[in-house]
Parts: structure tokens; C-alpha cells; sequence
């Protein structure tokens, strides 16, 4: 019987993978709290930079650099919020779905949006696990719901989705349940919302120009309130997702 291995001092190791037993915040760089993503229970992750001494007082400081292996996603996570907290594995393989098992997944994705909604939340940037959410930290929460792992963030889903429209008109004949719905400026994606039907799609918004959580929008409807018309003027793209992130690092 092979004894677990967890995260220590004296079992880290710069490229070992693990497994986190806790749900964990990853922030922005190893001397910031700003909040980018978060981790939960059951994902996995690279150690990627060591451990590093503060020169001054000869202290650790209490980061660690990490790649989140599912969706290649780079961050640091507090030292000490792992120790214990995350055990050993040896290898790790991307998930691989078709388009056609992904599809038969949309409703299923689509009820988990709704459900998260019905929870009292706000919008948060960096959120992914809940009930707080930022707009793409909802979106790929949905479909991880599902096992399907897409990119963290909206520019990233933007890319990584198969196009199907870019221009706004027109694009209702195009539109599926379960396509993402993206928004932006010319030069690039900043929001992005899951389209249920009709146009109507679900997204979480922040306090400027937003709903300060998930909430129900439209692009097509007579009479749009001011935070879908907002959004409508900010319409990119909209894309579909066809197959499940493949990590090519490992």
C-alpha cells in the first residue's frame, strides 16, 4: 500500500504535481492579495517556482507559483493555506470530450448556471468557486460543473471557442443554447455570458454598468433595460465550445 504523500517543506519539489484537498485562492504574483482565480477541492496543480527567501529578514515568503493544470492557468497560492492541504500524484492527463458528448451536456450546464443564480451572490473578481463569481470564472465553472474544462479568462474562452458569429445581426439564426455570448472593445474581450435561448443569456456582472452579481440579460428584446442595451453596444463575438481544453505542457 503506497502511503500518501502531502505538501510540506520537505516534500516540495520544483515540478511535482498535486492534488488540492481544500478549495484555495490564486493571486495575482508572490507580493500581491489580489485575487485572480480560485482552486477548488480535487484540482490539480504544478509546482513551477520554489519557494523564496526574503533577503531582509531571511524569512519565507509565504507564496508559491503554481500552474493549475486543467486550464494552464498561472497564480500563487499562500504556502501555508497548503501545507497538509494537498496530496502527491504522479501524473495527470487532460480530459477529452467530443463535440457531441459536449453538446448533450448543455442542459445539464445550463441548470447549474440557473441554480447558482437562485443563491445570494455578488460579482467577484477572480471568483470561480462560488456563490461569488466574476463573468468567466461562472462560465467555466459551468462547464467544469460538467467535467468540460475550458480557459480561465473571457479573451482566452473567446479564442478557444469555435466562432460562430461576429456580427450581432443575423447571429439569432446562428445561436445555440449553451454558446458564449462575448463583449468588449474592438481590441479586446472583457465579459462574456451563456446564452440560454432566444438571446436571453445568463452572466455575472459587476456594480459599474451591471447587475453586482448573476443575472438574466438580453440582445434582442423590444424596449432593452440599460444594462443589456450597455452590453449589446459591447457585443464581440459569439462562440461555441467543441471540445475540452487540452494541456500541452505536461
Amino acid at each position: 500500500m503506497t502511503l500518501e504523500v502531502l505538501l510540506t517543506k520537505a516534500s516540495f519539489v520544483l515540478g511535482s504535481l498535486w492534488k488540492l484537498q481544500i478549495n484555495i485562492d490564486g493571486l495575482k504574483s508572490e507580493n500581491s492579495d489580489e485575487l485572480v482565480t480560485q482552486a477548488s477541492i480535487g484540482r490539480s496543480f504544478q509546482l513551477i517556482d520554489c519557494l523564496k527567501f526574503n533577503l531582509n529578514n531571511k524569512e519565507i515568503i509565504d507564496r508559491v507559483k503554481v500552474r493549475l493544470l486543467e486550464d494552464d492557468y498561472i497564480c500563487w497560492f499562500r504556502f501555508s493555506e497548503l501545507t497538509y492541504k494537498a496530496s502527491k500524484i504522479e501524473s495527470w492527463e487532460s480530459e477529452f470530450f467530443t463535440a457531441e458528448k459536449i453538446s448533450s451536456y448543455i442542459p445539464r450546464i445550463l441548470s447549474w448556471t440557473k441554480a447558482a443564480k437562485k443563491i445570494n451572490n455578488e460579482y467577484l473578481w477572480g471568483g470561480t468557486i462560488g456563490p461569488n463569481f466574476d463573468c468567466s470564472g461562472l462560465v467555466q465553472s459551468a462547464f467544469a460543473s460538467s467535467g468540460i474544462w475550458i480557459p480561465r479568462d473571457a479573451y482566452q474562452q473567446e479564442q478557444f471557442c469555435k466562432n460562430v458569429a461576429f456580427d450581432i445581426e443575423g447571429l439569432g439564426e446562428e445561436l445555440m443554447p449553451g454558446d458564449l455570448l462575448f463583449f468588449g472593445s474592438s481590441e479586446k474581450c472583457t465579459h462574456v455570458g451563456l446564452h440560454i435561448e432566444n438571446g436571453f443569456y445568463i452572466h455575472s456582472s459587476g456594480v459599474t454598468n451591471g447587475h453586482n452579481g448573476i443575472e438574466i440579460d438580453g440582445l434582442f428584446q423590444p424596449n432593452l433595460g440599460k444594462i443589456s442595451s450597455f452590453y449589446r453596444s459591447k457585443f464581440r463575438s459569439a462562440g461555441r465550445v467543441i471540445s475540452c481544453y487540452q494541456s500541452e505542457k505536461l
